[in-house]
């Protein structure tokens, strides 16, 4: 397939997706869609485990949304007040696609998501990491942070929503109420990245390639019911959310890889390779 804005790339249980639009690096609807039909695709293959999203750039994730299309919606929508009420609206249950589609994936989809945040991330591109299971940016005078009030907008993304969740309200509301923006190792203490990586370009890559690898080996089932026991779990009362935990927990004890696995830890003997089953 043919894209303009989007690279992918599998090594074994690893896809690599690297988002570019030269020269600026800010991600568009085109980008959007391109990167919601990779993401789309490569959910229904049950061989890629681990899905690494980073930025072409040397020193850029992604740099932000495209203003420019920004800019040229809010004034089509002064100029056309009643464009937006004819316009139709979307079915409730109607699956998003696009930007919005492409975050929904990263959160939902079995595969365990890593932004490799290379470099700057600010608006659009922090929230599109936000939607990644992990977030693993590189050391260095980069730049993230959610500075959209500053332009007369806010996150529109789900930045609003995630640093709430991952932050509490009262520092979401202080640092996108101010459109603060901050370093990496800001950016690890207040917990909006996983970890800090070596600054050198070509040392961070193996780092996350190494990162990537050690989920990959895990066992894939685990993985991905884990990860959907605690993003649905934290949407729901405890009570509900425990319920949640033993259903996938169960699913878990009816696979031969558990089965192997416990067997063998139970024997002493090494862990066999997990196949998915």
């Amino acid at each position: 397939m043919n894209r303009q804005f989007v690279d992918v790339d599998k090594d074994g249980f690893v896809a690599t997706i690297t988002l570019t639009n030269p020269p600026r690096h800010t991600i568009n609807a085109a980008g959007s869609q391109e990167l919601f039909e990779a993401l789309d695709a490569l959910a229904a293959e049950s061989s890629v485990r681990v899905i690494v999203l980073t930025g072409g750039s040397d020193d850029i994730f992604v740099r932000h949304y495209e203003v420019d299309e920004l800019a040229t919606s809010a004034e089509r929508q002064i100029a056309n007040p009643q464009s937006l009420a004819k316009s139709p609206r979307a079915a409730p249950n109607r699956r998003a696609r696009g930007l919005r589609g492409a975050m929904d994936l990263l959160e939902s989809m079995d595969a365990i998501t890593i932004a490799a945040i290379n470099g700057m991330a600010t608006g659009g591109g922090l929230e599109l990491a936000l939607a990644c299971d992990f977030r693993l940016v590189r050391a260095g005078e980069f730049r993230l942070g959610l500075p959209e009030t500053g332009v007369g907008i806010l996150p529109g993304a789900g930045g609003t929503q995630r640093f709430a969740r991952l932050l509490g309200v009262a520092r979401a509301l202080d640092l996108i109420l101010h459109g603060t923006v901050f370093g990496p190792e800001k950016a690890l203490e207040l917990g909006i990245v996983s970890r800090v990586l070596a600054s050198d370009l070509s040392t961070y890559r193996m780092e996350v390639a190494a990162f990537a690898a050690t989920l990959a080996r895990r066992a894939p089932r685990a993985l991905a019911n884990a990860k959907r026991a605690i993003r649905e779990g934290v949407e729901l009362p405890l009570a509900d959310g425990l319920r949640r935990e033993s259903q996938l927990f169960g699913e878990l004890m009816r696979t031969e890889d558990a089965a192997k696995a416990l067997r063998a830890a139970f024997d002493g003997k090494p862990i066999p390779e997990f196949t998915g089953n």
